[in-house]
């Protein structure tokens, strides 16, 4: 995997139009796959359920109500690959459970993470890996941080209360137990003040989720990325669209995305948004996910 700045400032289509989006062809191979008597929320639609919340995986458009980003163009050729017209509804974070548990949608691609909670619920085919970044300043001489002892004696930024402040917190615990240098933790209120903090110097490199991150890096070209953790560590965590539990329709999807992936584009999409570094090899039913708190 190559980590590096981006050459020059990336320059993203946010229409509502996509004339660049990527589209592929009906797989009867996967159209098959949907179990006969599975119940679609609208008769020749894949009604699709997505949370718009950050460019790169999902955001409004410039006409304020069309959704562009990752996840609507793996949507899309998701329903083209079953052979399916798209109808993809923006929702709160906090409605697509029980939105798609009612049948009201037939699926959930929203940057939702497999955990073994949510699989009691839902079945998942996995299509993203579940990745937090390391950024620096594009001239750093910080060239990777795989590992806790990289990150002793540096200033880095994260997000209070995350995931990643407690890898972070984490790392360093380790770090000083070993008699290497802590870690300076920063925390500011939003982006700007982040990217101020590592071109001004003040910080050394920012840990967080490494879609937003990329997305930033490509646009400004001033950061650059260095290494990548799993959302999940020390477990894998993957990122996978959702359907109701037992309804017939993962393994369609699961396929779709495969042949997706073997055909390239799968690896088009992620390119296009700046995410090859979540890319993976093969999408899976229903992986091991997160475990339960205190489990």
């Amino acid at each position: 995997m190559a980590l590096g700045s981006v050459a020059q400032a990336a320059e993203f289509d946010l229409s509502p139009e996509q004339p660049g989006r990527i589209h592929t062809e009906k797989s009867e191979k996967a159209a098959t796959a949907i179990a006969p008597n599975f119940k679609f929320a609208k008769e020749g639609y894949l009604t699709v359920a997505t949370s718009p919340w950050d460019p790169p995986v999902g955001t409004y458009a410039t006409d304020a109500k069309t959704v562009v980003g990752t996840d609507p163009d793996i949507t899309v050729l998701i329903a083209e690959t079953l052979g399916l017209k798209l109808d993809l509804v923006p929702v709160a974070w906090a409605d697509w459970p029980l939105g798609l548990a009612s049948g009201k949608y037939d699926a959930v691609i929203s940057n939702v993470t497999v955990t073994e909670e949510r699989k009691e619920k839902f079945d998942f085919s996995t299509y993203r890996q579940d990745v937090l970044g390391f950024y620096v300043k594009a001239d750093s001489k910080i060239t990777s941080i795989k590992e806790p002892k990289d990150v002793a004696g540096l200033k880095v930024i994260t997000g209070a209360g995350t995931n990643q402040e407690k890898i972070l917190l984490e790392w360093d615990r380790e770090n000083v137990a070993a008699g290497l240098k802590p870690v300076e933790v920063q925390y500011y209120d939003d982006s700007a003040a982040s990217q101020l903090a590592l071109q001004s110097g003040r910080a050394d490199a920012e840990f967080n989720p490494n879609a937003t991150l990329a997305y930033a890096a490509a646009v400004s070209g001033k950061t650059k990325l260095v290494g990548i953790v799993s959302g999940g560590w020390p477990l894998t965590a993957e990122i996978a669209v959702a359907t109701r539990k037992n309804s017939g329709l993962a393994n369609a999807i699961t396929l779709a995305i495969n042949e997706l992936i073997a055909s390239g584009k799968y690896g088009e999409v992620l390119k296009k948004w700046s995410l090859t570094a979540e890319a993976i090899d093969q999408s899976r039913t229903n992986p091991p996910g997160l475990p339960k708190p205190n489990s």
